[in-house]
């Protein structure tokens, strides 16, 4: 046993008694994977316990997070707020270890890491975030950003697609400060993955471009220490070392096997593995000695203090960029913000155009991206269709254009999503990516990760419904937009003209608290006139957008392209007598967090008799007009041919909306 292989152990018995405690979780990957973590974290990681949010930190993902315990014992050792009691709670009721990484839990952890393939994207988001912003702020002898992205992951998140999208891309834009640790250990929850999993690993990621330390033993501390060195020596490309480690190793008659993957190893296995590796001490004791080993408090805060020194001295010499590089990693909007991005919203509202939502979105990102550096846009490979280029954009390419502001992601949309999650979490940047409404389809659980972790992360769809037309069915969203509004802590938008366009990406910009989506039309859209005080009220999810002097008989609920056509047919029915509210509705989240006198005021109560009018899917609008209401909507999958004959079709018209109306009127 070498003088390093007890700091180790530490972390190899924290994890079995917390899992033997909790009676469920997974202790062969921590103990499989304890001598790589040790080196790592104790020779190289630079990081501040007492400032987890040090901005010079490196950052340390576990992609594959079921090995939880793993990081839970590297934070707890290495002195970060998280007790001996907090690893006894592990997987209980409001512990801050629960089963899986959570972001906002436990303090270190950087990223939620439960679906596997996530966390080594979202690291290459972290890794494209610290490149971009070194090269848009260091300036000779002042490299202020300068810190690794250091992930772990295992054979599941190499199997895992995503994994092919994200490391295909990070080599491509030559990551060199990205550093991935594969835990080759041969074994996966049904047993040895011979029979299902036999990529040459090494052989793959020298394709995408990435350096590649092959054959490391992961439990020998020197090889582990020269493959990170020469890791570290490669600056132009990612680096893969490939570590071979023995699942659950020490057990004697569970290691190497699928036994430890996903279950406690048992009390009796676990005394013999103390005995195997005399480990003479008490469930979650670890010695004086050991801790004081472990302890990085010391060295992490002479780390960030001298990283300190170097910002006063960066800021002596650049004092307007040392102010930008602060506001920016606050998340801290520009000071001009709130009243240039409101005079865009009302001089739109002056001057009416005609145009399609996909390219109001574009004139609101031309005009924002004036007053927001910070943007890093991008599509997955449908700029010209999505509409996210503006005049400024400079897209970032490995040796090119470093300091850009653009990503081109290829056909990558769920590995683009999780990028920007990424890139979200590192700070500095408000990242917005695109493609069609459909392909949301491939990224929908990146979605629920920026959602989960409370991220702006700005999600663009365009092609929003039949309107796509000749495409067909396989590219017309019908349930997507109804699946994105059932997202907790996800704000979807489907505005009705540019006005609104612009105020659905002024919200997602100025929300601090979670992501946004924002879904827009192929087609043409005409704009609506609006009161100030309409104006103001579209911030808010919903306002009446056409009223009556008397009680409304009926409101019309709508959305996106199918406003117009609401409006329309309260007009034909106004002319016979009847008194019709129209309301718009550009995003329902939004609106159902207004408080109820507002909410109340819109959709009076006593006003029973409504009509909900999108081309999307029909379920999702009982909740607004009741089971006696009307859903004018699809119920089925759309067709190819012209987007207007499609409308006719499914019954989008004034004369079907006005039946259905009078079916309850």
């Amino acid at each position: 046993m070498t003088d390093r292989q007890p700091l180790a152990n530490a972390i190899r018995f924290l994890s079995m008694d917390a899992v033997q405690k909790a009676k469920s979780g997974h202790p062969g990957a921590p103990m499989g994977m304890a001598d790589i973590a040790e080196v790592l974290w104790r020779d190289f990681l630079h990081h501040n316990p007492t400032n987890p949010k040090w901005a010079n930190r490196d950052r340390f993902v576990l992609s594959n997070g079921h090995g939880s315990m793993l990081i839970y014992s590297l934070l707890h050792l290495s002195g970060y707020d998280l007790s001996i009691d907090d690893l006894k709670q592990f997987r209980q009721l409001h512990s801050k270890t629960p089963g899986h990484p959570e972001y906002g839990y436990a303090p270190g952890v950087e990223t939620t890491t439960g679906p596997l393939g996530q966390g080594i994207t979202n690291a290459v988001g972290m890794a494209i975030a610290e490149k971009t912003l070194a090269a848009q702020f260091n300036r000779e002898g002042h490299d202020i950003v300068d810190h690794y992205t250091y992930a772990f992951l295992g054979d599941g998140c190499l199997m895992e697609g995503i994994s092919h999208e994200a490391c295909s891309l990070a080599g491509t834009l030559g990551l060199g400060k990205l550093i991935a640790f594969y835990d080759d250990n041969n074994i996966s929850i049904d047993g040895e993955v011979e029979g299902w999993f036999t990529d040459n690993t090494q052989k793959r990621f020298e394709a995408y471009g990435w350096h590649v330390v092959p054959q490391i033993d992961g439990h020998n501390s020197q090889q582990i220490i020269d493959a990170i060195k020469q890791a570290q020596a490669e600056k132009d490309k990612p680096t893969l070392i490939i570590c071979k480690t023995i699942i659950g190793f020490g057990s004697p008659n569970k290691s190497a096997s699928h036994d430890s993957h996903g279950a406690p190893l048992g009390d009796e296995e676990i005394a013999l593995t103390r005995q195997a590796l005399n480990w003479n001490y008490a469930p979650f004791e670890i010695p004086a000695d050991i801790y004081a080993q472990w302890d990085a408090k010391a060295k992490g805060q002479k780390l960030e203090q001298d990283w300190n020194t170097k910002f006063v001295a960066y800021e002596k010499a650049y004092p307007e960029l040392a102010t930008e590089l602060v506001r920016r990693l606050s998340g801290e909007l520009p000071s001009n913000w709130a009243k240039d991005s409101q005079a865009f919203v009302e001089q739109l509202q002056a001057n009416p155009a005609s145009i399609a939502s996909r390219k109001a979105s574009q004139n609101a990102i031309e005009a924002y991206a004036k007053l927001l550096p910070e943007f890093l846009g991008g599509s997955a490979d449908l700029a010209g269709s999505n509409l996210t280029l503006w005049s400024g954009s400079k897209p970032i390419r490995a040796t090119k254009n470093t300091d850009g502001n653009y990503i081109n992601y290829g056909v990558r949309e769920f590995g683009m999503s999780a990028i920007m999650n990424g890139i979200a979490l590192h700070g500095g940047f408000i990242p917005y990516g695109a493609t069609f409404l459909m392909f949301y389809e491939y990224a929908h659980n990146a979605v629920r990760m920026a959602a989960l972790m409370k991220q702006r992360t700005l999600f663009v769809y365009t092609h929003d419904s039949i309107g796509l037309g000749e495409d067909g069915p396989t590219h017309q969203p019908v349930e997507q937009t109804s699946a994105l509004r059932l997202i907790p802590n996800l704000e979807t938008w489907r505005p009705c003209d540019q006005v609104e366009s612009a105020i659905a990406w002024k919200s997602a910009v100025e929300r601090q608290d979670g992501p946004s989506a924002l879904i827009f039309t192929r087609q043409n859209l005409t704009q609506m006139d609006r009161t100030s005080e309409q104006l103001a009220n579209v911030a808010r999810g919903a306002y009446v957008l056409k009223d009556c002097v008397e009680t409304p008989d009926l409101i019309f609920i709508a959305t996106g392209s199918e406003v117009e056509l609401a409006v329309k047919a309260a007009e034909q029915l106004t002319a016979e007598g009847k008194n019709i509210r129209v309301v718009s509705m550009p995003s329902t989240n939004v609106f159902d967090k207004q408080d109820e006198a507002y909410r109340e005021s819109v959709l009076p109560s006593s006003v029973t008799k409504r009509v909900a009018i999108e081309a999307g899917i029909a379920d999702f609008w009982y909740k607004y007009v009741g089971f006696g209401g009307r859903v004018v909507a699809m119920n089925s999958f759309g067709e190819s041919a012209p987007a207007d004959q499609l409308f006719k079709l499914f019954g989008f018209t004034v004369e079907n909306v006005v039946a259905k109306a009078k079916e309850i009127l």
